[in-house]
């Protein structure tokens, strides 16, 4: 139990601090970022243009990306937010108006910061250039979150836990089903 106090104490002094100490200017920047990301429109730009630029590999990388990211849709916003009914941060905690345009569904987890870490992890090993310009608008659509108070940092980074195993799996699964069926 004293661990679990621990955690929850560690939350919301980091959730007070993020919103206190990222200055407004770079904020505005963040939360450009996450508009572009919002209902997943960066990520099917991204996965557009390496479809459109990157030939086989393009094409490869931009299906194993959106598989990925709409898998951890499903699991953090199909599921997850249906089990968890955490509310999100306190509003009195945030010194701007960002805080009044936050999502009313549950805190837990962040289903931005799911499908950001999913689909930049699974196109990473296919095109490795690609997924490391795209690491750059993940991490800051992840720390938005926390700094515009609609996340509690653990909820970003159950996000992205979800985000990563979700890519896991989309890049596995084809070998497993394959050997699955050879094995019967």
């Amino acid at each position: 139990m004293r661990l679990l106090a621990g955690l929850h104490d560690a939350d919301r002094s980091l959730t007070k601090k993020a919103a206190s100490r990222i200055p407004p200017r770079v904020g505005k920047v963040l939360s450009a970022v996450e508009e572009t990301a919002e209902s997943t429109k960066l990520w099917c730009g991204t996965a557009a243009a390496m479809a459109w630029l990157g030939g086989w590999r393009g094409r490869k990388a931009a299906v194993i990306g959106l598989g990925s990211l709409v898998l951890a849709q499903l699991i953090s916003n199909g599921l997850c937010k249906q089990l968890a009914d955490r509310p999100r941060p306190p509003k009195d905690w945030f010194p701007h108006d960002e805080v009044d345009d936050r999502p009313n569904s549950s805190s837990f987890p962040s289903g931005h910061t799911a499908a950001a870490v999913a689909f930049t992890a699974a196109v990473a090993p296919a095109w490795p250039a690609v997924g490391a310009v795209c690491a750059l608008p993940s991490a800051m659509v992840a720390l938005e979150r926390v700094q515009s108070g609609a996340h509690y940092p653990s909820d970003v980074a159950t996000g992205a836990v979800i985000g990563l195993a979700s890519a896991w799996l989309t890049r596995r699964a084809p070998g497993l089903i394959l050997r699955h069926r050879l094995s019967l």
